[in-house]
């Protein structure tokens, strides 16, 4: 069953069909990869999806499109049919994907409008997305009759528990929660450790930060095949052990005084003596990265937080030194000074090295997209003095943006 949202248009227009796997079950369940073009290759796809999964949902949305074809052809309209696939990481990484596979289509394909086929757990996310590459005429939500009874609503929900995003939700969260209070008990740390972490995930979920603290991990490319996987190796042993020291200055400080701000003051200095060499090797197995995929701008970013990172640690390590008695504040005030003079220095190098890339880099006339692959405009001046860029839109007003905020430069200007 489908319901139309939009009419269909005329029959001069070039009309595409398209289906819109977002989750990119099509891969997971047949390994066919999107973008499908085409009645004969949809027919391939769908029937495979529908002997792997016969509960699939979209499957039935790739039927459904090639029936919409079939009509539309007999009716007399220039008509082509694709389905695009997009992640099961979903979020930012399912969109992008989708515009991605989406551009690749009108490439072969020149088309006038569009006709969007779904499951309808998508429209409001995915339509901005495709509406700035083509316009679309119709949307048709497809549906399947099932009857309400708790049967079907259990296998539903065993079906579903097979998808890595519930499963990781139901059966993920309450194993680390029980393999935490399994290590807490023991290295003796009673209650403390599994509730400070149960605490500090519950704040990034009801602050809305999980997805950019997740994908700011899913950057990062680790792989043995990689000369960075040793750095970020590395980091990861170098933190484990910076929380050993941290836990044991607390347990001897607590066996010698009853002070419990000194006893965290020095758990806490514990910690920042090994924190910079793990940030240092987990930055600079980033930059590795970063330069084997020719993404120079980004190296940039890096490369500030490495300095940054070492700012923060130097004033961190020098109020607990302070607090602990082990230098005069007349020190402590040397240490931020220094600390603010080294992150001029590093802010001044990073705009200077921006400014070399940029007169190196032949930007006017490129086309500009922001990180969800959403058409902006096109450069029609570089600034270099003023590290401006100027664009102008599709609608033909000029914007400006700093170059700060540029991610990537290649065929197309990223910017964030």
């Amino acid at each position: 069953m489908a319901d139309s949202k939009r009419r269909t248009g005329s029959k001069e227009e070039r009309l595409l069909i398209l289906a819109i796997d977002i989750d990119n079950d099509l891969f997971r369940k047949t390994r066919i990869t999107g973008p499908l073009i085409g009645k004969q290759q949809l027919l391939n796809g769908a029937e495979k999806l529908a002997l792997a999964d016969p509960e699939d949902p979209d499957s039935n949305t790739m039927f459904y499109a090639i029936k919409l074809y079939d009509e539309l052809r007999e009716d007399g309209y220039l008509v082509n049919v694709a389905t695009v696939t997009g992640s099961e990481l979903e979020g930012y990484h399912a969109d992008a994907e989708i515009a991605r596979q989406l551009d690749l289509v009108l490439e072969q394909n020149k088309s006038d409008a569009c006709i969007l086929v779904t499951d309808g757990a998508s429209d409001q996310r995915i339509m901005p997305i495709i509406n700035s590459r083509i316009k679309i005429n119709s949307v048709q939500v497809v549906t399947l009759k099932q009857a309400e009874s708790f049967e079907n609503t259990y296998f539903t929900i065993l079906e579903k528990l097979k998808e890595p995003h519930y499963s990781r939700i139901v059966f993920g969260l309450p194993a680390l929660l029980l393999l935490l209070f399994a290590v807490s008990y023991l290295i003796g740390a009673g209650w403390v450790l599994p509730i400070a972490i149960i605490g500090f995930y519950l704040l990034i979920k009801g602050f809305g930060l999980e997805e950019g603290f997740l994908n700011s991990f899913k950057g990062f490319g680790f792989s043995v095949d990689r000369m960075s996987f040793a750095f970020y190796l590395s980091s990861l042993l170098f933190i484990v052990a910076g929380l050993f020291i941290a836990y044991g200055n607390y347990s001897s400080t607590m066996s010698v005084t009853s002070n419990k701000p000194l006893a965290i003051t020095n758990t806490i200095e514990g910690f920042l003596v090994i924190v910079p060499i793990a940030l240092i090797l987990l930055l600079v197995g980033r930059i590795i990265d970063i330069r084997s995929t020719k993404h120079v701008f980004r190296t940039f970013k890096y490369g500030i937080y490495l300095g940054s990172s070492l700012i923060l640690w130097v004033l961190l390590y020098s109020f607990t030194a302070w607090i602990s008695a082990q230098i005069y504040f007349g020190q402590l005030l040397l240490f931020i000074i220094l600390a603010i003079v080294f992150g001029i220095a590093i802010s001044s190098f990073a705009s200077f090295l921006r400014r070399r890339v940029l007169m190196s880099s032949k930007l006017n006339g490129k086309n500009v997209v922001n990180e969800l692959g959403v058409m902006i405009g096109k450069i029609t001046k570089v600034d270099v003095k003023r590290g401006k860029v100027i664009i102008n839109t599709s609608f033909g007003n000029p914007v400006t943006y700093g170059v700060d905020r540029i991610t990537e430069i290649s065929d197309k200007v990223v910017i964030r």
